[in-house]
């Protein structure tokens, strides 16, 4: 009876067909169009959404992949090295300067030549002779010192009471030729620093030195003094004279024996007197040896 009733719409297509069919029809194109607004609403609804939405709002669509980035939108760019805010500002280069001499830097007073030739003119021998050590003076030439008047000062040295000949343990007589034991030579920093060094010694354009029987005195020193002695200029070139013989006799360096004592003629009181007083002579007035202890 359910499968009569199922077959009955079919069984009736001959019999008042026509208005059937059309009311069947709207009813379709109803249904369809009802289907189609259902399927192009939303449609519409969602391709607006997508035509509305800004490009920038997502990163992993195909719009979003797409889009151009904006100006506003780029990072700005790093700064490098290459990039003048980048670089450091720079301190300014200090001024180049001049240090001022002391007396006792190496550079040479003005007036007084720094270097010579090497070659030397040898002082005539005094008015007097005598026995004893044999020595010659020699200068060297251009220096601008006389030969024959630092001579007579060395002789002078030399025969003084409070010097090495003090007692007669020591006489000394000048010769211009022959044979002599001792050559005092007087020549300028840079003459003496290259005759020295052929001894291993470093006189640094400021001392003295003495090579065997020669013995060298630096121009400067002769000519300037010493900025740690207290005392007048003849007095400072004896005290080269016997300190430099003293070395020729035998006698090693001293220091200081005290505060307030003689500084020994031994002792190398260019570099400073440690307490002691200046001093030229290796003797006193009273014949006393003015020593201290020894220096290796």
């Amino acid at each position: 009876m359910a499968v009569e009733t199922a077959r009955q719409p079919a069984q009736r297509r001959g019999g008042g067909q026509g208005g059937r069919q059309g009311t069947r029809r709207k009813r379709r194109r109803r249904s369809r169009i009802r289907v189609l607004a259902a399927v192009l609403v939303p449609a519409a609804l969602i391709g607006a959404a997508v035509i509305a939405a800004p490009r920038w709002a997502g990163s992993d669509g195909p719009a979003a992949a797409a889009a151009p980035e904006s100006p506003e939108a780029r990072p700005a760019p790093a700064l490098t090295s290459h990039s003048p805010a980048a670089k450091p500002k720079e301190r300014p280069k200090p001024k180049a300067t001049t240090v001022s001499p002391s007396r006792s830097a190496t550079a040479t007073p003005p007036g007084i030549p720094a270097s010579g030739p090497g070659t030397f003119t040898v002082a005539r021998a005094g008015a007097t002779s005598g026995g004893g050590n044999a020595y010659r003076v020699e200068v060297e030439d251009g220096s601008g010192v006389d030969p024959d008047t630092a001579a007579g000062l060395i002789a002078d040295v030399l025969a003084a009471p409070r010097g090495w000949g003090h007692g007669g343990a020591h006489t000394f007589h000048q010769v211009a030729s022959g044979p002599a034991g001792l050559v005092i030579r007087i020549a300028t920093a840079a003459t003496t620093d290259r005759i020295c060094a052929t001894g291993d010694m470093n006189t640094h354009g400021e001392v003295n030195c003495r090579l065997a029987e020669v013995v060298m005195v630096n121009l400067k020193r002769w000519q300037t003094g010493s900025p740690e002695f207290h005392g007048p200029l003849a007095e400072y070139r004896a005290l080269i004279v016997n300190h430099e013989v003293g070395h020729w006799l035998g006698h090693g360096h001293e220091t200081c024996p005290g505060e307030g004592r003689p500084a020994p003629a031994m002792m190398q009181q260019i570099y400073g007197l440690k307490g002691c007083a200046s001093n030229a002579w290796p003797y006193d007035a009273q014949g006393q040896y003015l020593g201290g202890p020894s220096v290796r």
